[in-house]
């Protein structure tokens, strides 16, 4: 199925606007850090002393701040760096307010996501969970030790800003971790912070140092998303007045991804079907959101085919699926962007490193590569991808501009 062509003029402004705002990111985020890598870096050795003592995080939050809980879930459990060990976290999932009390120890730490608004109920369950003794963020939210405001009034960025934090937190506690536990020697964590194998020190010197080494991957995050404001822009903005192509015709998107990629594709569902005030809901699933399904197939068919099967049930020709990998190569991704474009959905892969096989094969209709190897970094740009997405995908909409 051919879509229409659309006016040069349109797609013009749509890459203009989507470049202004990825760069727009990058000073929001160097403040918010710069002010808060202190409390992060101090945060981050508690964490380790009370991991170390057999605590668990404990995450959750409602709508899209929920896919955070996910998202620091599966960060922790399954570490992206070889031969680091599971830490252990849960997503306490929406019913977080009865399992909190049941499942809360002393040694604990909860993580309570509110998205940009206050929300009582995660505020309740993190003032409970500090009664008790455990380590507490919150993050648009105060009632915790470690609570951070939204850097911005726009709620797709202070989500961003957030997944930033939550990865750091990720990468230093792992690496406080093992500076307790085995001396000075990091192992296989050096390459994050090299100089924790350095010299015998205490871990007040440590602390100093990390909060650079903070400020210095927030700002190779502001330089990834810079790069890929002058050579992605234009292909969000094609993808946005595709998908308005294909919404006005009767589409829906379907998303997909594994691990943080699917906590991503579960938060782009939930940015159409239930977005920020202000903006228009737009048909979504994401076939990640199925645990059910996703355990049915991999069980009885296998784990490449978990998507494709969900995807044969759902798809109708007018509908956009997207493919959200940090490989570009992931088998069951690839098997599913073959499906869809099968059936005549457009097809669209958010990829990283070099675009993996989603472009050397040339498996999507459109592809944005987000020109990293690091899987944290690149996922927190392509948060900012989708986001801005969605963005452009909602102006076009409203303003009834594909056409023009």
């Amino acid at each position: 199925m051919q879509t229409t062509d659309f006016s040069p003029t349109v797609v013009a402004d749509a890459a203009e606007r989507t470049r202004l705002d990825l760069l727009r990111r990058n000073a929001i985020c160097q403040d918010f850090f710069q002010a808060e890598a202190p409390r992060l870096a101090q945060a981050c050795e508690e964490m380790s002393r009370r991991f170390l003592a057999g605590g668990r995080l404990l995450a959750f939050g409602l709508g899209a701040a929920a896919t955070d809980a996910q998202h620091v879930s599966v960060e922790f459990v399954h570490p992206v760096i070889v031969g680091k060990r599971a830490l252990p976290a849960l997503d306490l999932g929406p019913d977080f307010a009865a399992h909190l009390p049941v499942l809360l120890s002393p040694d604990d730490m909860v993580m309570g996501f509110a998205g940009s608004y206050p929300d009582p109920a995660v505020a309740a369950a993190l003032e409970l969970a500090r009664d008790r003794g455990a380590l507490t963020f919150g993050l648009s939210c105060d009632a915790a030790e470690y609570a951070f405001a939204p850097p911005d009034d726009d709620p797709f960025i202070a989500q961003e800003v957030f997944e930033i934090l939550y990865h750091l937190l990720w990468e230093t506690v792992h690496v406080y971790f093992e500076h307790r536990e085995q001396g000075h020697d990091v192992g296989a964590a050096a390459f994050l912070y090299p100089f924790l194998g350095r010299d015998k020190q205490g871990l007040a010197g440590a602390v100093e140092q990390v909060q650079e080494s903070m400020l210095q991957k927030a700002g190779e995050v502001n330089r990834i998303r810079a790069a890929v404001a002058e050579t992605e822009s234009e292909a969000i903005a094609r993808i946005a007045v595709a998908t308005v192509d294909r919404v006005a015709l009767g589409g829906k998107i379907i998303t997909f991804g594994n691990g943080g990629s699917a906590t991503d594709a579960n938060d782009l569902a939930i940015d159409c079907v239930a977005p920020p005030a202000g903006m228009t809901p737009l048909p979504a699933i994401s076939l990640s959101a199925e645990p059910a399904n996703i355990t049915a197939i991999a069980n009885d068919i296998g784990s490449e085919a978990i998507f494709t099967r969900q995807l044969i049930a759902h798809a109708a020709p007018h509908d956009v699926a997207i493919g959200v990998s940090t490989s570009g190569s992931s088998p069951n991704i690839l098997a599913a962007l073959v499906e869809a474009r099968k059936r005549g959905l457009l097809a669209v892969g958010l990829a990283g490193y070099d675009g993996g096989k989603v472009v050397s094969e040339r498996l999507a209709d459109h592809a944005v590569v987000v020109h990293s190897d690091y899987i944290p970094r690149l996922q927190e740009v392509q948060a900012s991808v989708y986001h801005v997405l969605r963005h452009r995908i909602d102006e076009l909409r409203a303003g009834n501009t594909a056409h023009a």
